[in-house]
């Protein structure tokens, strides 16, 4: 069993027991009840710079604990006047320590938009990133069968979210284009192995066809990196580790917006 697998079967488990407690005609009930979330794809595409999506999270499979980060409302809006497009939450629980809770707690703190970054392989987990107040949702191309990820991008729009589907290679970035994706991440980490290979983006980028967003996902260690990936095309960076490690979060967001002018 690899690193995704392992994950996804930990999520599953987890799934099924917040499903005993809140059933899902329930929890759709409170997602449609928030209305319709922004359209997501002209806040993401660069422009004069590369847009910063700033991510909370406490830890990692590959790195452990990073940051107790307990006050995660406060550090999204730290990440906000930063200047940070939008906020990223994970929410899965047992190798990155997030929550549901801190979604609602950033979700409702922050004006700009907020992802659900998880391990989606439920339309029950769709439904919750709406009901907690995401307005973006992370489809993971690794973790969804073909046909899968096509009903999940179709489920994300009836839950009235923004899909952000991942990819790690240049197959996936066709099926993600196929299933109708029109924002893309292409992560530089390899979900199976935890590795991370920094020239991932440049490769990938050019099968992910002009008009489309592309998200550069894990990697930077600060500016330089950021100026990189806007030099290989991308229209934002999704950044975690360097952030929430740096101790100064704001100055953190505004030193990755100045190096990513293109």
């Amino acid at each position: 069993m690899n690193a995704l697998d392992d994950i996804v079967r930990g999520v599953r488990e987890d799934v099924a027991s917040r499903r005993e407690r809140t059933p899902e005609a329930a929890l759709r009930e409170r997602a449609l009840a928030r209305g319709a979330g922004r359209d997501c794809v002209p806040l993401l595409r660069g422009g004069p710079r590369v847009r910063v999506i700033a991510e909370v999270k406490r830890a990692s499979p590959s790195r452990g604990p990073l940051a107790e980060i307990p006050d995660p409302a406060a550090l999204a809006a730290d990440y906000a006047e930063g200047g940070a497009a939008a906020i990223s939450v994970l929410t899965e629980e047992r190798r990155f320590g997030g929550s549901l809770a801190d979604l609602e707690a950033v979700s409702a703190r922050v004006d700009v938009p907020v992802l659900r970054k998880d391990f989606v392989v439920d339309p029950y987990q769709v439904w919750e990133a709406r009901a907690y107040g995401a307005e973006i949702v992370l489809l993971i191309v690794a973790a969804l069968g073909r046909a899968q990820l096509t009903d999940f991008i179709a489920l994300a729009n009836e839950a009235r979210l923004t899909p952000l589907v991942e990819v790690h290679d240049e197959a996936e970035a066709e099926r993600a284009v196929t299933a109708g994706a029109t924002v893309i991440g292409v992560n530089a980490r390899d979900l199976t192995t935890l590795k991370v290979e920094r020239g991932t983006f440049a490769r990938v980028a050019p099968h992910i066809p002009e008009g489309l967003v592309r998200i550069a996902e894990s990697g930077v260690r600060g500016p330089e990196d950021v100026a990189a990936y806007a030099q290989a095309g991308a229209d934002a960076v999704l950044v975690g580790e360097s952030l929430v490690t740096h101790g100064t979060p704001r100055t953190a967001v505004t030193e990755l917006l100045a190096a990513a002018r293109v």
